[in-house]
């Protein structure tokens, strides 16, 4: 799949299978989110990758949201920092991760670990150490579901020079 069909065709996606996704896919999937850019080039992620289903199965409970991660085969938890800018840092590889799920035919949904109520004690699930950030945690598996297209046009969105 090209870069500009991977970008206009990636769907969030809540309902997955229950086939396993390789090893290899998920290695490839996180080597393409670790090549984001980062601020000052400081690469400070962590990527946990949460295959048990016990666990992911405790990381909705913790955040009162997000079921679909306990249905997902895969859950990446994407930690940043120390570092300058950890939320932007991770959140570009947070893009990385969903478009290559994407581009590997598999679907992919995100859920904001920056700054709410349950980002330490996912920490703590997955034993981060105090000083980095939850960034984000995406649910990746084959998609069970094809979401329409819901997005505003263009037109609405889009303006030159000015506000």
């Amino acid at each position: 799949m090209d870069a500009l069909t991977c970008l206009k065709t990636r769907r969030s996606i809540r309902t997955y299978r229950p086939d396993p996704v390789p090893r290899e896919t998920i290695e490839d999937i996180v080597d393409c989110a670790r090549l984001a850019p980062t601020a000052f080039n400081r690469q400070a992620w962590t990527f946990i990758v949460v295959q048990d289903a016990a666990v992911r199965a405790r990381i909705p409970q913790l955040a009162g949201h997000g079921e679909f991660i306990a249905n997902a085969p895969v859950c990446v938890a994407v930690f940043c920092g120390p570092s300058e800018f950890p939320v932007e840092d991770g959140c570009a590889a947070t893009e990385n991760l969903l478009l290559a799920a994407h581009a590997h035919g598999l679907g992919a949904c995100w859920v904001s670990g920056n700054q709410t109520p349950y980002s330490n004690a996912v920490g703590e699930l997955l034993g981060a150490p105090p000083d980095v950030r939850l960034v984000s945690l995406v649910a990746i598996g084959h998609p069970a579901e094809e979401p329409a297209v819901d997005k505003k046009p263009l037109g609405e969105v889009l303006r030159w020079e000015r506000f």
